[in-house]
């Protein structure tokens, strides 16, 4: 793994956010992910203003790492790198877009939940890998079987991903960190309720903690 993909792993979790009001909600937030021993933001194109977004969060948090999710286009990826992003998250595997990431310099972490996506995943020389979605797609006995020809992958499951199966798969050496949308979700962002968001980051520290001893 790269450096930027051993810091998450050492996060261990990833908020994934949709904010549909970066100009007020972005600043605040980056606030509480901090506060909450989480300070790592996956800040998806499904809003407008994901760009905005991050580039608010990194000019108050310069060490933050925050990339972008849901990303479907190369136009995407030049906003999220004119933004300050770190990496790129896409919802499935286009070996076109990973390769303008690997030319802009830029880690992109793609959507595998298949052989045929881990294979040419494999090589394109990738390393850490999206599986989306986890729960539904056969979340961790499948991720274990698919180590089995593909033992070369890290694993970011996301999708399902919560408080109640946080342990479980943050306790198997497969899985490089987890991501969910459960750490900042919409009700919360838009009640303003940061102090919750922070609980929650802290809880979910707390449990990676706890399932990688």
């Amino acid at each position: 793994m790269n450096d930027l993909q051993k810091q998450i792993s050492a996060i261990g979790c990833v908020p994934v956010i949709k904010l549909t009001n970066p100009q007020r909600d972005a600043g605040p937030l980056s606030d509480a992910l901090c506060a909450g021993g989480v300070p790592i933001a996956e800040i998806t194109f499904r809003a407008a203003g994901a760009d905005d977004a991050m580039r608010i969060m990194l000019e108050r948090h310069p060490d933050m790492l925050v990339g972008a999710g849901t990303v479907l286009t190369c136009e995407q990826v030049d906003k999220t790198i004119a933004a300050g992003g770190k990496f790129v998250v896409t919802p499935g595997l286009d070996p076109d877009i990973v390769r303008y990431c690997q030319e802009k310099g830029i880690t992109c972490f793609p959507g595998c939940t298949t052989p045929t996506d881990y294979h040419t995943a494999y090589k394109l020389g990738l390393e850490v890998l999206k599986f989306f979605p986890a729960e539904q797609s056969g979340g961790l006995a499948k991720i274990k079987a698919m180590a089995a020809p593909f033992a070369m992958f890290k694993i970011m499951p996301t999708g399902g991903v919560n408080l109640s199966n946080l342990a479980e798969y943050s306790a198997c050496p497969i899985i490089a960190a987890c991501g969910g949308s459960y750490m900042c979700p919409d009700k919360l962002i838009q009640a303003g309720a940061w102090d919750e968001i922070t609980d929650l980051c802290k809880k979910s520290v707390e449990i990676v903690k706890e399932a990688r001893k």
